[in-house]
């Protein structure tokens, strides 16, 4: 397949979001070459929602096939039992199969609003780490030694701290390595966090007698409370999130997390985003019109622009203009007590009761345009009406009585 050489394009894949290219010369004269290479991405289905963060690199990866590039979109079905801790200070929770599974269900029907499937393969980790043996797992397990393992900075600290790691944790970077292997991986992106697993792969691909992969490391980016995106931190702004939830929490974050979500985040040139990042610096634009427009356009890729302008309208009438959102969802409440902490999970405003309690200390709950503040209150209906109740600054809904 011929593939597209333009030196303008080619630099535009290695630099925007990019943190480091390692073989830099190397793979740029691929890149020129005309040869198609096969592009590594890994992910985990560690849960159901695909989020901002992970759209980075398969933003790159959409790059990558524009050029004509053959995207290899590697799902770690199996290295997901494990768990990747590149990030994590304790030891992760393995999946069991059911789960793994169930979060797999919608990955391809999100991952289509940024890649065209048609020309994405899509492979699995178990297909071939399973049929392992542990003769297999010595060979891999001899390319490293402990020292190299325990000076990984996560492992290093908790070590010093005398927090437990796992013998299967130091194996994930070895099965992630060999994912390159199996796929023949001419080239692996990933975040910045992904470092030591996207090296590792080259050490295998040698032991093998295959040319190491090339390696792009990409920016990682904060969640909604400032940490790295992340599901482990229920941190994330999924890409299936609900037109009106994505604008809201983009509306929600820090102000000086705005420029980055715009190299990021949307597909704007880079001279527009430098221009937005002067006016910012200067005071010549009020930072929330700045976050309003990347609050739309970053909808606006994911649901379009009627959805996206819907949104930004219903953001303004419940915030700037303090009028509750025209469409409200009912609840049907049956006759007598019911404790509120009961209530707000039954209308949806919780995910549970200790949730509920936690948003009522707060003072983050409104029956009627009043804060509640007692957790222990109990709300009869069918004597005071509907009631409107508000969690947050996004969450509305109307208990009514059900005779």
């Amino acid at each position: 397949m011929k593939t597209n050489t333009g030196p303008q394009k080619i630099k535009e894949l290695l630099e925007r979001g990019v943190e480091e290219v390692i073989l830099a010369d190397r793979l740029e004269n691929q890149l020129k070459s005309g040869k198609q290479l096969r592009i590594k991405f890994g992910i985990d289905p560690t849960g159901p929602a695909v989020h901002l963060g992970n759209a980075i690199p398969l933003w790159k990866l959409k790059q990558f096939q524009e050029l004509g590039h053959q995207v290899v979109l590697l799902i770690g079905d199996f290295t997901a039992r494990i768990g990747d801790t590149s990030d994590k200070q304790a030891i992760r929770q393995p999946l069991e199969e059911e789960e793994i599974q169930k979060n797999l269900k919608t990955y391809k029907e999100q991952m289509a609003k940024i890649l065209d499937l048609e020309k994405t393969e899509f492979v699995y980790n178990s297909e071939w780490l399973k049929k392992m043996s542990f003769e297999d797992v010595l060979k891999l397990s001899s390319q490293f030694t402990v020292a190299q393992m325990i000076e990984r900075e996560n492992f290093s600290g908790r070590y010093k701290s005398g927090k437990p790691i796992g013998l299967q944790e130091f194996l994930y970077p070895l099965m992630q390595g060999y994912d390159s292997v199996a796929i023949k991986a001419d080239v692996e992106i990933g975040g910045t966090d992904q470092t030591f697993n996207m090296l590792a792969g080259r050490v295998i691909q040698r032991a093998y007698g295959d040319e190491p992969q090339n390696v792009l490391t990409l920016s990682l980016i904060e969640g909604t409370d400032g940490r790295k995106m992340s599901k482990s931190y229920n941190n994330i702004i999924g890409i299936a999130d609900s037109p009106k939830e994505m604008y809201g929490k983009i509306m929600s974050m820090r102000d000086e997390l705005m420029v980055k979500y715009f190299n990021l985040c949307t597909q704007l040139p880079v001279e527009k985003i430098k221009a937005i990042e002067n006016a910012l610096a200067t005071g010549k634009e009020n930072p929330r019109n700045i976050k309003a427009e990347l609050a739309k356009e970053i909808t606006r890729i994911y649901h379009g622009e009627k959805a996206a302008t819907s949104a930004e309208q219903e953001f303004n009438q419940i915030f700037r203009d303090k009028e509750l959102p025209s469409n409200i969802p009912e609840f049907q409440i049956s006759a007598g007590e019911c404790n509120i902490l009961d209530l707000l999970v039954k209308i949806k405003l919780a995910p549970s009761k200790a949730e509920a309690k936690r948003l009522i200390i707060q003072g983050g709950i409104k029956l009627n345009g009043q804060v509640e503040k007692n957790w222990q209150k109990t709300v009869e209906i069918e004597k005071i009406g509907n009631v409107i109740i508000q969690a947050g600054k996004r969450k509305v809904a109307k208990a009514v009585f059900k005779k």
